[in-house]
């Protein structure tokens, strides 16, 4: 499922709790509270021997279920009724988009509201832990809401049925649709063309940088609370795996982060708009339906207006070619180090936070401005130096300068200094796409067989979503260079029609 709320992740990973506290809500970590005398400690966490053993033996949790599990989530459906979930017009099943979803059960009608599920059934940073003292402890180092959040759902875990939340965590998948549990092999092999491969590094460094400090800083000085068996870079994984599919953030609860139970079963249609809230009058979490459904069919929230790449990031799956308005491909300029004014470009595009090669997003509808004027600063020769502050401003998100700049004289150069840089990255997906029928999957057993052929598709369809962005993009930029040596009216014309209809 999602954090189908409101979007918490944009283009930004989780830092490490080492960063954390410099970014966001402070981590007070200092000498004089690390030898602060903490009040006596009577919880600690048993692991069982089948814990032990799980925890030796396997890569996945020892909780948890098949990711296309139904009876977990029909037991969860049960004890949330019997918790003060009102009566639900959907229910769990198999689905052919998402293995297991909601599933109307009744006629639903478009603008109806559905859900309702009470604060008291929804998991954030201020919910009741089984060892209270494990979570006075971080709360007394601070610990931000998602790594809190981590360490709560493992914490939780390990109850099993002691836990209030033991039906909600049996229901979770063992391991989640994730490019956490991507080897840097299959990374390397699978995502070589696309930067999402750098963006699903960045946050596996992140996840990973994050639990070794919750381990040097807290854990390590309370091992009978948080024992290494259970809190282990393998059950951080899942966890922050879960985070990333399921969190939402609740605009009208103070934009609250958390974990919403039956809720976080929906699963994200492209073609639809609506998210979950908290609806103050009714007191409960909720949707609101932006079209009706009939008996039998799956319903669906949206994620937010994410990319494939995006999509395949957090939640393991790529919708099918075509069907994402808001899909995108990053694309990669540089400067030229054997520019003549290259120092001088630097100075000022890092004056606005920006380096000598940046990432801009182009969607199926265009560009964003901010590319254009990058380009502009890179293709600008020295008698335009004054205009390099300018520039630079322009290609940055973080300034609020006017961004619609033009310079005639060079704007030639400017698309085909972009349409480069477009061809260059479309070479890198054709060379993949080519090498995928062939690609050696290097496995013995079935099972890793199987993961590979569904790990292979997964780069192939992304590729083929980012790369028919590329060739767009080429398309237009080649047509607009052709506008530029032809100015005849009819072709002026034919070029705009192409580029309407098009782009």
């Amino acid at each position: 499922m999602a954090e189908a709320g409101r979007i918490i992740l944009n283009t930004t990973f989780l830092p490490s709790l080492h960063s954390l506290h410099k970014t966001h809500r402070k981590v007070s970590y200092s000498q004089p509270f690390l030898h602060k005398r903490h009040p006596a400690i009577q919880c600690s966490i048993s692991t069982s021997s089948d814990t032990k053993a799980a925890a030796k033996v396997s890569d996945t949790v020892p909780w948890g279920c098949d990711i296309d599990s139904v009876e977990n989530a029909e037991a969860l459906q049960k004890w949330l009724s019997d918790s003060g979930l009102p009566p639900q017009k959907m229910g769990i099943q198999k689905v052919e988009v998402g293995e297991r979803g909601l599933v109307a059960l009744k006629n639903i009608r478009k603008g109806e509201m559905l859900l309702f599920v009470p604060p008291s059934l929804v998991i954030d940073a201020d919910s009741e832990w089984s060892c209270p003292e494990a979570g006075e402890v971080l709360k007394q180092y601070s610990v931000p809401d998602w790594p809190l959040l981590a360490t709560y759902l493992i914490s939780e875990a390990s109850f099993e049925k002691s836990s209030r939340w033991s039906n909600y965590i049996s229901a979770l998948p063992r391991q989640p649709y994730s490019l956490l549990y991507w080897t840097r092999a299959e990374l390397d092999t699978y995502l070589e063309a696309s930067r999402i491969r750098e963006r699903a590094i960045e946050r596996i460094t992140n996840v990973s940088g994050t639990y070794n400090d919750l381990r040097l800083r807290i854990f390590s000085k309370h091992p009978h609370l948080f024992p290494e068996e259970v809190f282990n870079m393998e059950s951080f994984k899942w966890s922050f795996g879960i985070l990333f599919s399921r969190l939402v953030r609740l605009p009208s609860m103070d934009e609250r982060v958390a974990l919403v139970p039956w809720a976080d079963m929906l699963n994200h249609s492209c073609e639809v708009e609506t998210f979950l809230d908290y609806d103050k009058s009714s007191k409960g979490v909720v949707f609101t339906t932006d079209r009706p459904y009939q008996p039998g069919e799956q319903v669906f929230i949206s994620y937010g207006r994410k990319s494939n790449g995006e999509l395949l990031l957090s939640y393991g799956f790529v919708p099918r070619e075509g069907t994402n308005p808001s899909d995108s491909v990053e694309l990669s300029l540089s400067l030229k180090k054997s520019d003549k004014c290259y120092k001088e470009k630097l100075e000022a595009l890092k004056k606005h936070g920006l380096s000598a090669s940046q990432c801009y997003p182009l969607q199926v509808t265009g560009w964003p401005l901010e590319l254009m004027a990058y380009a502009y600063l890179a293709v600008s020769p020295p008698s335009m130096s004054r205009q390099f502050e300018e520039m630079a401003a322009a290609a940055s998100n973080k300034t609020t300068t006017n961004k619609n700049i033009a310079y005639p004289d060079i704007e030639e150069q400017a698309l085909q200094f972009i349409l480069d840089s477009c061809e260059s990255s479309i070479s890198k997906y054709t060379k993949f796409l080519q090498a995928s029928g062939s690609m050696d999957l290097d496995v013995t057993s079935p099972k890793q067989l199987n993961r590979r052929l569904f790990l292979k598709q997964l780069a192939v369809d992304l590729c083929n979503s980012e790369s028919r962005i590329l060739f767009r993009a080429q398309y237009v930029n080649k047509t607009l260079l052709l506008l530029q040596h032809d100015n005849s009216y009819l072709s002026i014309m034919h070029s705009m029609f192409i580029i309407i209809n098009c782009w």
